[in-house]
C-alpha cells in the first residue's frame, strides 16, 4: 500500500508540474546559464574546437550538465528555451523525489519511504527550487543518487553489485561535476567505511577487516572510472587539466565577487559578514515545522542507534552515512563561516537525507510497540501539517522557494527581516500585469517607439516577460513605467502604482506609471554600519553565482 501511495504521489507532483511550469519567472542568472549550456554544446559539436565554455564568466568553475541538457532539449521540445529549462528542472526535481523515496525505503521500509517522499514533495524550499535553480537543485539530486549508491554499497559490503556500482559512480560523477561541494559526500562515505572497518576489526580481527575493506575498494574501481567519465562529460574544464578541480577549490575558498548587501534577521550584511547561525536559523525558519522536527529526531535517533553494539555493523554504518550527509555540511559551515547568501539554496542537498531521517523517525514512531498516544499524536500532526503546508505552497505559487514557516510569521512576517524573492522571479507577473493593463486601455507607445521601463531587478528576465514592445533600462529618468521588486534595495516610488504582485500577505513586486513623474533613482541601499567604518552603498545587485 505504501509503495502504491508513493507512486501516486510522484504521479501527482508530475501532473502539477506539467500544468504549472510556465508560471515560473526568470531570475538573475537564468540567461547566463542558458548561454553556458549553448557553449557546452558548441564545445562538443565542434569536436572540442570551440572552447569558449572553458572560460565563460565564472561558470566554467561549475559543471553544466543541467544547462547542456536543457539546451539540447530546447532544440527538441515544442517550448521556448526558458520554458524548457523550467520543465527540465521539474523533471530533475521529481527524479530527486523518487531517489529519496528509494533511499528511505531501503533504510526504514515502505512506510519510511512514503513519509520521506511526501515530506520532501511538500517542502516549498525543495519544490520551488526544482523549477528555478539550474545549479543547486540538480546538485541536490545528484548527491541523493550518490547517497543511494553509498547505502546500497554498505548493504552489499564487501561485494557491491554492478547495478550498485553504476549508481554510485554516476551519482558521484554528476555531483562532483556540478559542484566541488560533492566532497561532503566523500567525507560521509569515509566516515561510514571507517566505522565499518573499526566494528569488523573488533569482531573479526584487524587483518580480516582490512582484507574485506580492500576487496570492497577494488570492486569500487569501475565506479571511480565511471564517475570520472561522467564528470568529464558534464564539466570538461575539470578534466582538461587534472589540477583544475583543485584550482576550483582554491577559488571557492574565498569570496571572489564584489560584495553586495543582503537582508538577514533585520540587518544589512555582505555575504562575508553573515553570522555562523545563518544556515541553522534559515533552515529552522524556512523548512516546514514537521519536517524539521522529524528530521532532527530521526538524525539523532540514527546516531544513537549507530552507537549501539547490538545492531549489525552494516546497519550502523548506513545510519552514520545518512546522518553525516545531512549534518556535516551544516557543522562545517558553522565552524568555518564561509561567505553565505541567497538563503540556503546552496544547502538544498541536505534536504533529501533530512527527509530520509524524518521518514525513519516517523516509521519508528508508528511501530505497534510504541505508545498508542504517540502514534495518534503523530498521525494527527501529519494530517494537519501536510495539508496546511500544501495550502501555503498554493498561496505562494510560483514563489514557493520564498516560503517561511510559522516561527517566522510566514512570508509576511519575514518580509522585513529576510530576503524573499532574492532571484527576482516576480518581475514576470508584474510585467504580465503591466502588459494586460495597457492592452485593456488600448494604449500604445507614442511616436511608434518602444515603451521604456525602468527595472529594479534582473533585466534579462524582465525583457523576456515584457516582450519586444518594451525597452528595459536602469535609469528612471524619461521612463514610461517601472518594474520593481519588493526587496529592500528597490525604492518604493512616488508614482501611481499600476499593480502589486502579492502572495501570502507579502508584496513581491510592483509596477508603476512614471509618465509625468520625476523619479531620481530606483534604488535605496543605505550604508552598512560597522565598528570601524560605514561602507558606502553597494552597486545595484546584478548577476550572482
Amino acid at each position: 500500500m505504501s509503495d502504491r501511495l508513493a507512486i501516486a504521489t510522484l504521479a501527482l507532483v508530475a501532473l502539477i508540474a506539467a500544468l504549472t511550469f510556465r508560471d515560473y519567472g526568470l531570475g538573475w542568472d537564468d540567461y547566463t546559464h542558458s548561454q553556458y549550456g549553448d557553449l557546452l554544446l558548441a564545445f562538443y559539436t565542434s569536436g572540442f574546437k570551440d572552447r569558449r565554455a572553458l572560460e565563460f564568466v565564472n561558470l566554467y568553475l561549475y559543471g553544466g550538465g543541467f544547462d547542456m541538457a536543457a539546451a539540447l532539449l530546447a532544440k527538441i521540445l515544442p517550448f521556448d528555451l526558458f520554458e524548457t529549462r523550467r520543465l527540465a528542472g521539474a523533471a530533475v526535481g521529481i527524479a530527486g523525489l523518487a531517489v529519496t523515496w528509494r533511499i528511505a525505503r531501503r533504510v526504514g521500509g515502505p512506510l519510511a519511504g512514503l513519509i520521506a517522499l511526501v515530506l520532501l514533495a511538500a517542502c516549498p524550499l525543495y519544490y520551488g527550487h526544482m523549477f528555478i535553480n539550474p545549479k543547486d537543485a540538480p546538485f541536490a539530486v545528484a548527491m541523493a543518487v550518490f547517497l543511494l549508491g553509498l547505502v546500497r554499497t554498505l548493504e552489499e559490503y564487501p561485494r557491491p553489485s554492478p547495478a550498485t556500482l553504476a549508481i554510485l559512480g554516476a551519482g558521484f560523477g554528476l555531483s562532483i561535476g556540478s559542484r566541488i561541494m560533492a566532497g561532503f559526500g566523500v567525507l560521509a562515505a569515509l566516515g561510514a567505511f571507517a566505522l565499518l572497518l573499526a566494528l569488523e576489526a573488533r569482531a573479526q580481527g584487524a587483518r580480516d577487516a582490512a582484507a574485506r575493506l580492500g576487496a570492497c575498494l577494488l570492486r569500487l574501481l569501475p565506479a571511480a572510472v565511471l564517475a570520472y567519465a561522467v564528470m568529464a562529460a558534464v564539466w570538461p574544464w575539470g578534466v582538461i587539466d587534472p589540477l583544475n578541480p583543485i584550482r576550483a577549490i582554491g577559488v571557492f575558498s574565498h569570496f571572489f565577487e564584489k560584495p553586495w548587501q543582503e537582508l538577514f534577521d533585520s540587518a544589512l550584511l555582505t555575504p562575508t559578514e553573515m553570522p555562523r547561525r545563518y544556515v541553522p536559523q534559515l533552515t529552522l525558519l524556512q523548512l516546514p515545522l514537521v519536517f524539521n522536527l522529524l528530521g532532527m529526531a530521526g538524525s539523532g535517533g540514527m546516531l544513537v542507534t549507530a552507537a549501539r553494539s547490538s545492531r549489525p555493523a552494516r546497519e550502523r554504518a548506513i545510519y552514520v552515512a545518512v546522518s553525516l550527509a545531512m549534518l556535516l555540511p551544516v557543522l562545517v559551515t558553522i565552524a568555518t563561516r564561509p561567505a553565505m547568501y541567497n538563503g540556503v539554496r546552496h544547502f538544498l542537498f541536505i534536504l533529501p537525507p533530512l527527509a530520509v531521517c524524518a521518514g525513519l523517525a516517523a516509521e519508528r514512531a508508528f511501530r505497534p510497540e510504541r505508545s498508542r498516544m504517540l502514534r495518534i499524536a503523530l498521525a494527527a500532526m501529519l494530517a494537519v501539517a501536510l495539508p496546511l503546508q500544501v495550502v501555503q505552497m498554493v498561496r505562494l505559487h510560483p514563489y514557493q522557494y520564498a516560503s517561511f514557516n510559522l516561527l517566522a510569521g510566514g512570508a509576511s512576517g519575514a518580509r522585513d527581516r529576510f530576503m524573499l524573492d532574492y532571484w527576482g522571479l516576480s518581475l514576470k507577473q508584474a510585467a504580465q500585469a503591466l502588459r494586460a493593463q495597457l492592452t485593456a486601455r488600448g494604449e500604445v507607445a507614442p511616436d511608434g517607439r518602444k515603451w521604456k521601463v525602468a527595472v529594479c531587478g534582473p533585466h534579462p528576465g524582465a525583457r523576456v516577460a515584457l516582450g519586444d514592445a518594451f525597452e528595459p533600462t536602469w535609469e528612471p529618468k524619461g521612463a514610461d513605467f517601472a518594474l520593481s521588486l519588493g526587496e529592500f534595495y528597490c525604492a518604493k516610488l512616488d508614482a501611481p502604482q499600476i499593480v502589486a504582485v502579492e502572495r501570502a500577505g507579502a508584496i513581491f513586486a510592483r509596477a508603476y506609471d512614471l509618465r509625468g513623474r520625476n523619479v531620481p533613482t530606483l534604488f535605496t541601499i543605505p550604508p552598512v554600519e560597522r565598528d570601524d567604518q560605514a561602507l558606502p552603498p553597494v552597486d545595484p545587485p546584478r548577476r550572482r553565482e
